[in-house]
């Protein structure tokens, strides 16, 4: 066996390391891993301002006075080519993640991005943005794949809900950060001050620590407890969280099976239909739609706020839904959020097609012109609250750890390649039956979000990655209480 089980069995596992000063007291520091899940948030925020920026750059690039003018097609394709490159990175990622480490593959991600920052400022042609476009979405696909495995591997139990939030927050933060930097600069100033954060980045997280978990997989239980210090804090006894670690791991190599076989397990399909789900209706939901297109809905809408200033308020209401979404997920679960999330977006998606049918059928709107900013500024805060987050999260809380980098690939290029699908049929659909219909189907699709997270979905709150597992397999846990309706 790979792992030296003896020492597990041994007193070894319950004295502090060699030369510490401290007496572990069995309770750990939270902050380091508050720290170290910002740190690793900064990478995903570069993701974020990745996608944010072309809601304020398409319109500047489509004007008539553009120095790289795009046809309308050409500006569909600049939005969607990134959900391809994201499709395109998520796949492998995982896999690259268990061969050279989380933090490795979380750092090299920096450099496609840096890559596509630099051809946007200097794109002379529509086919080099679409090239920067397609590399920026490679490495957003492979972020949106490693990080949130990082977190949930270096997080405790009781604070695994709220450090996974992060992922989503940072997310945000970062497309409003490309939305007011769109308002008040030129398109080509643009990708050089997103880009610089990627810089910040490499920075901040290259002094964080290993997943812990990763380096007992590889053997390297040293460096695993220096690990396990740095994020728990040296007065706390991680000897019995590595003891734990150490019997799941050897655990698995007793039972190692191909992916395939894997995957055929009773709590294996419950899990992939669970993250492919979620995922599946994360984008069916239509954010891809609002946060890509949220100037032009405005500007269609008539609206008589500057379609730019609207913008920046969608994505404040964002960051504002994702801090408060932080806040109760560990305290009101997984399964009450996602559903009041489904129910609002329907609703506020409902409400948007019925101002658009009054519009297009010549009633007069122009009393009631707010709506549309509500409608959107509404839908974003609820979905900032349930399916922001929770999708990417629920991925690595549910997936059994044989499975998880591989599943997690999968679940991510499924996210990124009906992203793709939704934003490039936007458009046509809009033609096809217009924008109320259009906004109907989707609160339609919301509605069945709503029974899919009520009938299937599991609440994971306060529960082990261990007790899920079980739950997954048919296995009552007495941990934790679903807080869904039903």
């Amino acid at each position: 066996m790979p792992l030296e089980m003896s020492k597990m069995d041994g007193e070894e596992s319950h004295v502090p390391m060699v030369g510490s000063n401290h007496q572990p007291s069995g309770e750990s520091s939270k902050l380091p891993q508050y720290l170290y899940t910002l740190a690793v948030t900064i990478g995903v925020f570069c993701g974020g301002a990745v996608i944010g920026w072309s809601s304020p750059a398409l319109p500047e690039l489509q004007s008539p006075n553009s120095t790289l003018p795009l046809t309308p097609d050409q500006g569909s394709w600049v939005g969607s080519l990134l959900a391809i490159g994201s499709f395109i990175g998520a796949l492998p990622a995982g896999s690259v993640a268990d061969l050279l480490g989380r933090k490795l593959t979380i750092m090299s991600m920096s450099v496609p991005l840096m890559i596509s920052w630099i051809m946007i400022h200097f794109a002379s042609s529509v086919n080099i943005l679409y090239v920067a476009r397609l590399l920026g979405g490679i490495g957003l696909g492979a972020i949106c794949t490693t990080v949130p495995m990082y977190i949930s591997e270096i997080a405790e139990d009781s604070i695994r809900g709220a450090l996974g939030s992060a992922f989503q927050l940072m997310l945000v933060v970062g497309i409003l950060y490309a939305y007011i930097l769109g308002a008040i600069v030129h398109y080509t100033m643009l990708p050089l001050l997103c880009g610089i954060v990627n810089i910040v980045f490499l920075i901040v997280f290259f002094r964080a620590p290993e997943s812990p978990l990763w380096l007992l997989k590889k053997d390297r239980r040293k460096q695993a407890e220096e690990s396990l210090h740095r994020l728990r804090g040296e007065k706390y006894d991680i000897y019995r969280e590595l003891h734990a670690m150490e019997k799941e791991i050897a655990n698995q190599n007793t039972q190692k099976v191909p992916f395939l076989r894997a995957v055929s397990k009773r709590s294996s399909i419950l899990a992939m239909i669970i993250c492919l789900g979620m995922m599946f209706f994360q984008q069916m939901s239509g954010i891809n739609i609002v946060v890509f297109f949220a100037g032009s809905i405005f500007k269609d809408a008539g609206s008589s706020l500057d379609p730019a200033v609207a913008t920046i308020f969608v994505g404040m209401s964002q960051v504002v839904s994702t801090i408060i979404a932080a806040s109760l997920i560990d305290r009101l679960g997984r399964k009450i959020l996602l559903q009041i999330s489904a129910t609002a977006m329907a609703l506020c998606l409902v409400v948007l097609g019925y101002y658009f049918h009054l519009k297009t059928s010549g009633s007069d709107v122009s009393t009631i012109g707010t709506v549309p900013l509500v409608s959107v500024i509404v839908y974003i805060l609820l979905f900032a609250v349930g399916f922001g987050p929770i999708p990417w999260m629920i991925s690595g809380e549910v997936l059994p750890p044989e499975i998880k980098a591989t599943g997690t690939g999968i679940a991510v290029a499924t996210n990124w390649s009906l992203a793709f699908t939704v934003t490039k049929s936007f458009q046509p659909l809009l033609d096809a039956v217009g924008p109320a219909v259009t906004y109907w189907i989707f609160a339609c699709l919301n509605v069945l979000s709503f029974f899919f997270v009520t009938f299937v979905v599991i609440e994971t709150k306060g529960k082990s990655l261990a007790q899920v597992q079980e739950e997954l397999s048919g296995k009552r846990t007495k941990v934790g209480k679903t807080n869904g309706v039903v």
